[in-house]
């Protein structure tokens, strides 16, 4: 069975748990999405890949998390999301996903 690349759920992640938080009102429900999300690829990236991958990655989320804060005061909540899961996703498929190309399991 192939791989699901996690690039396509660590940035849909960031999406995901910001539309809860817009159509629910509820901060801690949308940080749960993320979370779980968050949570599923980190497992996965371990597993993958390597624990210090894995612990990169993480880094680059939480990272991310933070820019979309301090980015969406300059060009809003929605931009600033969508900037920072494109980043999510493009590290996590450079630095996890495209090597389970090269080897043919993704």
């Amino acid at each position: 069975m192939p791989r699901v690349p996690t690039a396509p759920i660590a940035a849909g992640s960031f999406v995901l748990s910001y539309g809860v938080v817009v159509a629910s009102g509820s901060r801690t429900l949308g940080g749960l999405v993320l979370l779980a999300g968050g949570a599923w690829c980190a497992r996965s990236w371990q597993r993958r890949n390597d624990t210090r991958t894995a612990a990169e990655l993480v880094g680059v989320g939480v990272g991310a998390f933070v820019a979309s804060h301090l980015l969406g005061l300059a060009i809003g909540a929605w931009p600033a999301v969508v900037v920072a899961a494109g980043g999510m996703g493009a590290a996590a498929w450079a630095r996890a996903d495209s090597r389970g190309v090269a080897a043919g399991t993704v």
